[in-house]
């Protein structure tokens, strides 16, 4: 063992404490990668009694959370807001420690300001005051379908995330299970819909569905069971990490090496060895193989069995049901840092333009890159102005875009694409924003390709379609594999910070017990 445990450039290797070691004899897991859902597998499968290695392809760990640090700017590459820190709480105490005591959280109020194209803005948040005077002055009528709405998601939340959320859905008898609430939720209905059939106003119609992108999902076709982000917001609000979201990844590291758990970087896994169909290790870009009990993928599980996995050993997940599935959406993302503050511009703001269901049309059914564009943009000064340099702002502006099956040259679209996007900041919100930009990046679907392993660019794998969740979604044991499973966005239940901690605990429900090894 060697290579691995040693970068071949960057920092080194994330170190390793003393307490909490698997005892001697423990049987090994192996996580390939370290995003939230790999690093929350980490921990579970530690505290269960495994010897536990995590291996990263990139420079330090995070994955989607990774963290970029330039001139003095720190840009959190991928999620910004916590909304379930219950579920760090809870990773947390099980290595006897409390969450507070490594990461502050600071809630952010309203949680995003969405403006319509028309220059008007909606301010969501858990207020019922506030949110029921901004309904009536846009709507009177639909006061009444909010309230009921509302109730639907808190179903939505009751059914679907707390009783459902966390079991693995890989055999028929627990797909039968969940029809009963299923068939309660009325889960074949998309979330538009569900928002449609309460409220008639175009513009609350978007401010109430527009949150399934946020998990890769185009509202006019996922199920309403994903209303539930709307009640899990409510119910405990849109946290802000102190630091950034590097800040809880810095923290899950550290657990894990308080108990013993390296993660190795720079260590690229190229194949999941199989013997006699059961998973009994990893082989590593530099062709070294190391040997395990159970291999975890927090990699895109749809580039998992393409590429880490040998045809011969999946029969179910062939290249050609992988190519037969819908995909999510892509993200351009454009990081800058200004010599200067907006303190006009919230921490999360929503930048909707003059279409809607045709722009999602676009990107997820024609695949096609359209000139106009909604966005996301980010400003975490807004609330922790350590992320940039004293008397300046860091922002993210996020754009939803088609995956690669667009055929979109990105080495040549990029530069034209972000210019589109700083006129459309300057026309809006941002007036004269290009001269106080001092440093600038940009991540394309071909970097979600390249550089994050994500099958057709997707930002976040199977797009959340009725029947491709829960027992339609790749499972997180293994259809193919003894002893392999998934964890993360790609698979059950579902991209988004609780998801992919969910995703973690659902596999505590399949992962063999270690006594079952002796």
């Amino acid at each position: 063992m060697t290579s691995f445990f040693t970068p071949v450039s960057g920092p080194p290797v994330v170190p390793v404490g003393q307490g909490g070691r698997a005892p001697a004899g423990a049987p090994k897991a192996i996580v390939i990668g370290s995003g939230f859902g790999g690093l929350a597998a980490a921990v579970r499968l530690s505290c269960r009694g495994y010897h536990v290695e995590v291996f990263e392809k990139l420079d330090a760990p995070g994955g989607r959370a990774y963290v970029w640090k330039q001139d003095g700017y720190t840009f959190d590459a991928g999620p910004t807001i916590v909304t379930a820190p219950f579920m760090f709480e809870e990773l947390w105490a099980l290595c006897g420690r409390r969450f507070a005591d490594d990461v502050t959280l600071k809630p952010i109020d309203p949680f995003y300001r969405i403006r319509f194209d028309d220059g008007t803005h909606f301010d969501y948040s858990s207020d019922p005051v506030a949110m029921r005077e901004q309904i009536r002055a846009i709507s009177p009528d639909d006061l009444a379908g909010y309230d009921r709405f509302v109730i639907e998601a808190e179903l939505c939340y009751r059914l679907g995330f707390e009783q459902l959320g966390s079991i693995a859905y890989d055999t028929l008898g627990s797909l039968l299970k969940a029809v009963p609430q299923l068939l309660r939720m009325r889960g074949w209905r998309s979330l538009h819909a569900l928002v449609a059939s309460h409220m008639k106003h175009p513009k609350l119609r978007m401010a109430f569905s527009l949150q399934s992108l946020l998990i890769g999902g185009n509202p006019f076709n996922v199920t309403c069971v994903y209303s539930l982000i709307n009640a899990l917001e409510r119910r405990f609000g849109v946290h802000w990490a102190m630091g950034g979201t590097g800040s809880l990844v810095r923290g899950l590291v550290a657990l894990l090496a308080e108990r013993g758990v390296p993660v190795h970087l720079n260590a690229e896994v190229r194949r999941i060895t199989v013997d006699q169909g059961r998973a009994t290790g990893i082989e590593l870009a530099s062709g070294e193989h190391v040997r395990a009990d159970v291999v975890v993928s927090n990699a895109d599980t749809a580039w998992t069995y393409r590429h880490l996995v040998e045809p011969q050993h999946r029969p179910h997940w062939t290249d050609a049901r992988i190519e037969s599935k819908a995909y999510s959406m892509s993200l351009f993302v454009w990081y800058f840092g200004t010599n200067r503050q907006y303190a006009h511009v919230p921490h999360h703001l929503m930048l909707l333009g003059p279409r809607y269901e045709g722009l999602l049309k676009d990107i997820f059914k024609r695949h096609h890159l359209p000139e106009d564009f909604s966005l996301y943009l980010h400003r975490p000064t807004a609330t922790d102005p350590a992320m940039a340099p004293a008397g300046h702002d860091a922002f993210y502006v996020l754009s939803p875009v088609p995956h690669l099956d667009s055929g979109t040259d990105w080495a040549a679209q990029a530069e034209p694409y972000r210019r589109a996007i700083l006129k459309r900041l300057e026309d809006t919100v941002m007036p004269g924003l290009g001269q106080h930009i001092v440093t600038s990046r940009v991540t394309t679907p071909q970097d979600f390709h390249d550089r994050l392993l994500s099958y057709k660019g997707a930002a976040f794998g199977m797009e959340p379609l009725l029947l491709q969740s829960a027992y339609f979604r790749p499972h997180n044991r293994s259809e193919d594999v003894r002893n392999l499973f998934m964890v993360g966005a790609s698979t059950h239940p579902g991209a988004g910070v609780p998801g992919v901690l969910m995703s973690a605990k659902a596999l505590e429900t399949v992962v063999p017990n270690v006594n079952s090894f002796v």
